[in-house]
């Protein structure tokens, strides 16, 4: 079936060198951003934040904590997708306020919120298991993101080639609050793309009856 989402993710590729003479307007970035923002997040917490960075200093300052790549510096902006921390809890009462947009009787924001807290006692219970659930999240809105921005002739490469806890203190990030959980630089292409390769799909599904 050829559509317009699958020309997309054919185009779509890990752009190791963009051009940076060439600049994503700001209508197109904000395209990408809300593809972000409309993906689907777990009990619908959105626990991500969006960080855009065009600044070539920070972006100068940056490019060594990861690994030296190219693609942070020749970029056209540079996103880094922070994940929730503390406002994920239910002491926060972040997840109140979300489960409340919809609504709903109070006892039933009540259920769901008594649901959200048990099911994720464990996970809750300490910084580092809370990253882990929330940076997963975090990689759905970046798949989302890359193929929007594909979608629309705009390269992207998803990094987690970084030195996180160096990149949080350049970004003076209140880690009790939100980590770094990828970074993720946008621009054009300068190099023709490289093969796709992947696994036939007969070697990765399997049919279950």
């Amino acid at each position: 079936m050829d559509n317009d989402f699958s020309k997309a993710m054919e185009f779509r590729h890990a752009c190791k060198r963009f051009d940076g003479a060439k600049k994503i307007s700001e209508s197109e970035l904000t395209f990408i951003l809300e593809a972000g923002r409309r993906s689907p997040s777990s009990f619908g917490q959105e626990p991500w934040r969006f960080l855009v960075i065009t600044d070539a200093e920070l972006k100068t300052k940056l490019r060594p904590l990861c690994w030296d790549q190219q693609q942070v510096t020749s970029c056209s902006h540079l996103v880094v997708i922070l994940a929730a921390i503390e406002s994920v809890r239910p002491s926060s009462g972040i997840p109140a306020k979300r489960f409340g947009r919809r609504p709903l009787p109070p006892e039933q924001i009540e259920a769901y919120l008594k649901r959200y807290s048990t099911h994720l006692s464990d996970t809750l219970s300490s910084d580092a298991k809370t990253y882990a659930w929330t940076a997963r999240q975090c990689y759905i809105a970046a798949a989302n993101m890359m193929t929007g921005a594909a979608s629309i002739g705009i390269d992207s490469c998803p990094m987690e080639g970084f030195e996180k806890e160096k990149i949080e203190h350049v970004l003076a990030l209140d880690t009790t609050q939100w980590q770094v959980a990828l970074i993720l630089p946008f621009g054009y292409r300068i190099d023709a793309q490289s093969t796709q390769l992947r696994l036939p799909l007969e070697e990765i599904v399997e049919y279950l009856s």
